[in-house]
């Protein structure tokens, strides 16, 4: 299948990238935030320089949530419209982003100077409503509560590294090496996609990713192929995935052997498809920014960030 024309996608709305100083808040979405972990991040990001506020019901508890809909909704509008608060942090993931979305009030939203929106795994969600209301570019990448930032012996030196680039201003976000060139080629786009499973969940939703003329970043953790081949083949019903110029795969851990499905559904697209990126879960974690420009290079099995920093940033 050859892929046909498409018109450059508008370019998100860049939020000005931190400095030693700013302060960024910690709020919890999704799921329940262990304490001690949430606590270690803290301290991490604390010695990245930045002053660290946690929201109001960051370590609420209510089942398999962090409170309530109307609760996690409330701390994540403190959060993005307070204004000396220059980045929002997702603690963890879980499950819980995607009925948060048709409670949040996005004309105060918008009204608020852009800032940071980090997080991975179920804040897909959020990252897809984020582009598709409030254009903006958001940070996909470890959470201050998870694995690679607040494990007992200390953060993942290359997961840190890797965030301080992409969240600092200054930072070079450097290309990002796989494993394994599914289709051969070189494309080049602004970067979206996510978490497999959140994005076949939006699938029908005013939130749907929209893949014309991106590259499209997936992963996931303990999806059985047969499960990975169903929410490819929904999406690529849902015309999802129409018009990519590339796919870049990202981890795949406790998955088992996912790569001959991704290869039998992505590659009829046409377009280059790279695998085996330390992008998602898994270690490390490495971050990507959505909403900006990337390229697929299939010849170096990499994809390269090509992130600047706003010129009007403050």
């Amino acid at each position: 299948m050859t892929p046909r024309p498409t018109a450059p996608p508008a370019p998100a709305r860049v939020p000005r990238r931190l400095r030693p100083g700013d302060t960024v808040a910690v709020v919890a979405p999704c799921g329940p935030v262990d304490p001690d972990r949430l606590a270690r991040g803290v301290r991490v990001l604390e010695g990245l320089g930045l002053e660290v506020r946690t929201g109001p019901g960051v370590l609420r508890r209510r089942g398999y949530l962090a409170g309530t809909d109307a609760e996690r909704a409330a701390d994540l509008t403190w959060a993005w419209c307070d204004p000396d608060v220059r980045a929002v942090l997702c603690a963890r993931g879980g499950y819980g982003a995607t009925r948060l979305l048709d409670l949040l009030d996005w004309a105060e939203l918008r009204a608020a100077e852009p800032r940071i929106l980090l997080g991975s795994s179920d804040v897909t969600a959020l990252h897809r409503a984020f582009a598709e209301r409030l254009g903006v570019a958001t940070c996909f990448g470890p959470m201050p509560a998870c694995a690679t930032i607040s494990d007992p012996e200390g953060p993942e030196p290359r997961s840190l590294a890797a965030l301080r680039a992409a969240l600092f201003a200054g930072g070079a976000p450097e290309p990002i090496t796989g494993t394994e060139v599914l289709v051969p080629g070189r494309a080049r786009g602004p970067l979206t996609g996510g978490n497999l499973a959140l994005l076949a969940a939006l699938c029908g939703t005013p939130y749907a990713m929209r893949a014309e003329g991106h590259i499209v970043l997936l992963e996931d953790i303990r999806e059985h192929p047969y499960r990975i081949d169903r929410m490819l083949t929904q999406l690529l019903q849902a015309g999802c995935l129409d018009g990519a110029a590339g796919i870049a795969l990202g981890s795949w851990v406790e998955c088992g052997d996912a790569l001959p499905v991704l290869a039998e559904r992505l590659a009829p697209l046409g377009v280059p498809v790279i695998a085996g990126l330390p992008i998602g879960h898994g270690t490390p974690q490495l971050t990507v920014w959505f909403g900006t420009e990337a390229t697929i290079d299939a010849e170096s099995c990499s994809l390269i960030p090509l992130f600047r920093d706003p010129v009007t940033a403050r």
